[in-house]
């Protein structure tokens, strides 16, 4: 698990059949103090209602993913697992 903050959402008119309907967000991990960005941003599937802002818990856990959305096939590697409060 990966904790970082949603710097966007992602749009795309042509996406893997699984991801039909998803919300997709950019979010940006963080070092260990917090602030300094660590990586570059990853997109991440979203079932929660985050939004630019939020501070998300992402899970990398690809049996979970695929459970979430409904295929082994998905190409999704990050969800969203919580929003910190």
């Amino acid at each position: 698990m990966q904790l970082g903050t949603v710097v966007g959402t992602a749009t795309s008119t042509v996406k893997h059949s699984t991801l039909a309907g998803w919300k997709m967000l950019v979010v940006q991990f963080y070092g260990v103090d917090g602030r300094t960005p660590d990586g570059d941003p990853v997109l991440a599937v979203d079932d929660l209602g985050a939004g630019p802002g939020d501070r998300v818990i992402l899970t990398s856990d690809g049996k979970g993913t695929q459970a979430l959305l409904g295929s082994k096939t998905t190409p999704v590697r990050w969800s969203v697992l919580g929003i910190q409060d």
